[in-house]
């Protein structure tokens, strides 16, 4: 047996095993949402499965050369149908909990089979210490290879279905080359040539057919047709188009609908437009679609709009999609307007500049990555950040669906030294939706509505401030970067109507 073949191979199946453990928790987190609990729960059982697989290699006594090639043939079948597997799970209506701690646990298991019977093929050709530190040194760049190579290369480029099978047939290439490698080993070489190659060529059309297949599964996830998708390092867009109009999807989650949004970005926008001293500087964090900057350039006095948004891929639709350019009025082709993608924390920490309205229209706090976002920390950034007489508003879900949450963003802007005004909007798309009028000045109204809405009045405005019994204030945690209370809260309020 060529040693240094046999690290190769070692280093090509660990790479394999981390690239699925890492596809399988990425998809948890689109279609679940808490990234970090998904993460950290597929992280979890899929290490335990390992130690099932290193438990199980002990009982096989015979034949451990063709249990190998086996045993990496099935991992590459299995993995690589991973994600078109688990994506179909969940479109179907099936236990998808189950389905995937149960793809976890087979790949875990698996895996965790293959490094066990791969040292005892070796043990003849090395010292024992030198074998394990060899193989296991091996296993770890693996590890660090996929680690780097799964956010930068293959989700931006590939996306999560064509991954899985592109690796899978890695896999399963790797396992019909150990046939010749381990052939004075192998009693029925023929046979597992015959494998290797059924289960390279079914991954191989899987693979060649990946554009097509995605497009299906995610057809199955969304209620109209999909016309625009790509994965960024970021996140995944989606814009499908239905009977409304079209939409915007981020992760899964709607965004838009084209048919109402203007009722979301009208009440985002107008009540803090009005209520600021003066509306010279706007700056917008998140809103890379451009429908809120069209409201703000809809006000006179407006001399410049800072958009910051962390996916130039957003802004690039934004601009370049022709329907979504239409609609918001192609206000980041605007004059008025600039671009600045970076994260919005970095930005409001490294920024010398003051504004005189702060639009923050950010994805709800899903996940830990946006929950900072919703953080005492952040809100203090803020704050320093607004001129005398400044106000901001705050996107902050819906006080009906969600109200613990909500209650809890606006205790959350208090406790950063702002006084609040909260308010909601019914949004068809939504439902009852809610924000957080903020400032450590008057929040009354100083300026005329501007011409152009098809929402709001002066006689409708003062309504959205009223809340009935059901979203009536209820007492709340304050959010702080140290214990991310709202993500967990979040969590627990939408998983009932889902």
């Amino acid at each position: 047996m060529n040693r240094s073949l046999l690290y190769v191979t070692v280093l090509v199946i660990a790479t394999c095993g981390l690239i699925y453990e890492l596809i399988v928790g990425t998809l948890a987190s689109y279609l679940l949402g808490d990234s970090i609990t998904q993460f950290s729960t597929v992280i979890g059982v899929y290490l335990f499965a390992l130690g099932i697989g290193a438990w199980l290699s002990g009982f096989i006594d015979k034949g451990v050369a063709t249990r190998f090639v086996e045993v990496e043939l099935a991992v590459a079948l299995t993995g690589g149908i991973s994600a078109p597997f688990l994506f179909a799970t969940f479109s179907s209506g099936a236990s998808f909990r189950v389905a995937l701690y149960g793809m976890v646990t087979v790949i875990g298991t698996l895996v965790g089979l293959e490094i066990p019977l791969l040292l005892r093929l070796m043990k003849d050709q090395l010292q024992f210490k030198d074998l394990v530190s060899r193989v296991l040194t091996f296993d770890y760049l693996g590890a660090l290879f996929a680690s780097l190579l799964f956010p930068i290369v293959l989700v931006p480029k590939l996306g999560l279905v064509r991954t899985s099978l592109a690796f899978g047939l890695l896999n399963g290439l790797v396992g019909l080359w150990s046939t010749w490698l381990l052939e004075p080993a192998l009693p029925s070489v023929t046979r597992l040539r015959v494998k290797g190659v059924l289960v390279s060529v079914v991954l191989l059309v899987g693979l060649a057919l990946g554009g097509s297949l995605t497009d299906v599964l995610e057809e199955q996830l969304y209620n109209d047709e999909v016309v625009h998708a790509v994965s960024t390092p970021y996140q995944r867009i989606v814009v499908t188009r239905g009977h409304r109009g079209f939409s915007l999807f981020l992760n899964g989650n709607l965004q838009f609908a084209a048919v109402d949004e203007y009722r979301y970005h009208e009440a985002l926008v107008v009540p803090a437009m009005r209520a600021a001293r003066q509306v010279k500087q706007v700056l917008i964090l998140g809103g890379g679609d451009g429908l809120a900057a069209r409201e703000v350039l809809r006000f006179a006095g407006v001399e410049r709009v800072t958009l910051v948004d962390l996916d130039p891929a957003m802004t690039r639709l934004a601009v370049q999609y022709e329907e979504l350019a239409a609609l918001n009025g192609h206000s980041l082709e605007h004059e008025k307007l600039r671009i600045i993608n970076d994260d919005a924390f970095r930005f409001l920490d490294e920024t010398a500049e003051t504004f005189d309205v702060a639009i923050v229209d950010f994805p709800d706090p899903n996940n830990f990555s946006l929950g900072k976002l919703y953080t005492t920390k952040f809100y203090g950034l803020l704050r320093r950040r607004l001129a005398e007489g400044g106000v901001a508003v705050i996107q902050s879900t819906s006080p009906l669906f969600a109200r613990r949450s909500f209650w809890c963003i606006d205790e959350t802007v208090r406790a950063a030294g702002f006084a609040t005004r909260p308010y909601h909007a019914w949004v068809p798309s939504f439902g009852e939706w809610g924000y957080v009028l903020a400032s450590t000045s008057s929040l009354e109204p100083r300026r005329p509505l501007p011409e152009g809405l098809r929402f709001l009045s002066e006689a409708s405005l003062p309504t959205l401030f009223v809340f009935p019994p059901d979203m009536a204030q209820v007492p709340s945690e304050v959010n702080r970067l140290n214990n991310q209370a709202l993500v967990h809260t979040y969590e627990q309020e939408w998983r009932r109507w889902n």
